[in-house]
């Protein structure tokens, strides 16, 4: 969806610096070795409507970004604001109430929906222990729930067994809904389901957009998806963003070597438009042990000396359009 056919407004989420490294343990005593660095400085802002999307490789940092911002997963370091908001100073039961308004849809809908619970049970499940619904008023709002997704009120009593994953992808979606949050996290939702299933759910995840005023931040690794769906789109190369940009400009003139090799691998539906590709070598170094400089140097045709001393600045190369390249002017 275009960001000129809705309104984009100020900023919701501010993300600067962001760094989430895991231990690494060895020995007897399990001492720390060394560190997974799976986000490792990572800033971009959300706007209140809008929907970012997060691209990459497979292990580029995509979840794990997501996650730190919603601290299901602790960052390390970095700052994330949530209407002005430092989240990551909040207390225990502060970051509860905040919760409310940060809700995840996750990748897989087999194993993010309890088998022993009713689909009612998981549903109703936030509202329970925020205390929004009881009894009655709680059943009434799942069903409400369960027919704004697509399904039928009546399936309140049945279990996830009982549904295709597409079906069990919108009872995830009902459930992100249940607290009416303002942003959405998005974890390659789509990516577990057949292909004619995908578009259902992703038209049903922009429909819901605009019915009720969401905020996503959507994560993937299929470009054709993130730009049918999303206004901008940030790639990210082992921890680190390479390129954010309105989806127009991202496709129609990509600045970063590694998006340009992204986009060029995209099938071309029509045979007789054959787009270029731009060959890479190497294989994706190791987050334990990036490489010095560029991260993407190793692999980059275009790679120059400076390329691999020095770290290149993140900055605005046209307008709006965020680049981390030492060879784009």
């Amino acid at each position: 969806m275009s960001s000129a056919n809705k309104e984009i407004g100020q900023v919701l989420l501010n993300v600067e610096d962001l760094v989430k490294y895991f231990p690494i343990k060895a020995g007897f005593f399990k001492r720390v070795v060394n560190h997974v660095k799976a986000v490792d400085g990572v800033s971009f802002q959300v706007h209140k409507g809008e929907t970012l999307g997060l691209v990459g490789e497979s292990g580029c940092g995509k979840t794990t970004t997501a996650r730190s911002v919603l601290r299901l997963q602790e960052p390390t370091s970095g700052v994330v604001e949530f209407e002005g908001r430092n989240i990551l100073k909040l207390s225990r039961e502060e970051m509860r109430r905040q919760r409310r308004d940060m809700q995840i849809i996750f990748q897989d809908p087999y194993s993010s929906l309890n088998p022993r619970l009713t689909v009612g049970q998981i549903i109703g499940e936030p509202l329970l222990i925020h205390g929004i619904a009881d009894g009655k008023g709680r059943e009434k709002r799942v069903q409400e729930l369960l027919e704004v997704v697509g399904l039928a009120s009546y399936h309140y009593r049945r279990y996830p067994h009982e549904f295709s994953g597409g079906q069990r992808q919108r009872i995830g979606i009902a459930r992100a809904l249940a607290l009416n949050p303002k942003l959405i996290v998005c974890d390659e939702p789509v990516s577990a389901l057949d292909v004619s299933i995908q578009s259902q759910v992703l038209n049903l995840l922009e429909d819901l957009q605009g019915e009720f005023d969401l905020t996503y931040m959507f994560i993937a690794h299929n470009l054709s998806v993130v730009r049918h769906i999303s206004d901008r789109v940030g790639v990210m190369y082992l921890g680190r963003l390479a390129e954010l940009a309105s989806s127009q400009d991202l496709y129609s003139d990509p600045l970063h070597p590694y998006t340009q090799i992204l986009l060029s691998a995209i099938p071309q539906p029509n045979p007789r438009r054959q787009r270029e590709r731009i060959a890479v070598s190497g294989d994706v170094p190791s987050p334990i042990d990036p490489p010095s400089g560029c991260r993407f140097h190793t692999r980059c045709p275009y790679a120059e000396p400076i390329c691999k001393e020095e770290v290149p600045e993140w900055r605005e190369a046209k307008p709006g359009h965020m680049v981390a390249c030492h060879i784009v002017k």
